[in-house]
């Protein structure tokens, strides 16, 4: 069956593969679920940063994909050791189960539209394993002046467009989502979340915002891996 190509918006080809990325990985939250041996999937990693990060870090079973291919590019100079992939349509070529955690680090923003935001999740749901760990970083639904004007501006210029969709002068389309409209995307495809941590991040234009990250878990029965032969073993809480 032919893959299916979420939508990539230009801007990722252009301006936008030249944005440094700038949510950071919590180092504690991370050790505290992922063993040093989990298979990690990095998707939408970009140019690599954070997958470069987990390497740094002693997870040496990472891998990073990304639908853009300037942003591979541009990593693959960046962290010639890194094992990047351009990887423009979905369902990746890996089995169901490849994966014991995967991270989704400011993807859901970049990826505006309700289908493909489902397309990504329900991938996610089955590349991980019963029990695997999704670890997302979003910036949720902003309450400052400037960005309610950007939400509302939109609004008006394209009638229906959720709220908390905005561009910026660059050409980049992104959409911020409340905290409960996450969660419900996350429970949509199986996963609980079973932890949260809130603060804040600078944006790719340099504003000051406030951060969501949820750690949460792939429902799938794990009764298969009762013998850890599915995990990937260890300590931790993975």
């Amino acid at each position: 069956m032919a893959g299916v190509r979420p939508a990539v918006h230009g801007f990722w080809e252009a301006d936008g593969a030249t944005k440094t990325f700038t949510h950071a990985l919590d180092e504690d939250l991370l050790a505290a679920y992922l063993p040093r041996e989990s298979r990690i999937l990095d998707y939408g990693c970009g140019y690599g940063r954070l997958t470069g990060r987990l390497l740094d870090l002693g997870y040496p079973r990472v891998v990073g994909v990304d639908p853009s291919l300037a942003m591979i590019e541009r990593g693959r100079r960046l962290r010639p050791r890194a094992p990047l992939r351009h990887e423009p349509e979905l369902p990746l070529p890996e089995r169901d189960g490849s994966f014991d955690a995967a991270l989704l680090f400011a993807v859901l923003t970049c990826v505006p539209t309700e289908a493909d935001q489902r397309l990504t999740l329900a991938e996610l749901a089955r590349l991980l394993r019963p029990g695997g760990v999704l670890y997302v970083s979003e910036v949720p639904l902003q309450r400052d002046a400037r960005n309610v004007a950007r939400y509302e501006r939109h609004r008006d210029e394209v009638p229906g467009s959720p709220y908390g969709t905005f561009t910026t002068d660059d050409g980049g389309l992104f959409r911020h989502h409340t905290p409960e409209q996450l969660r419900g995307l996350l429970a949509d495809h199986g996963f609980t979340v079973v932890e949260e941590r809130t603060g804040t991040a600078p944006t790719l234009h340099g504003h000051e915002v406030e951060r969501l990250q949820l750690v949460a878990r792939n429902d799938a029965d794990d009764a298969d891996d009762a013998d850890g032969s599915g995990g990937s073993g260890g300590s931790g809480r993975l």
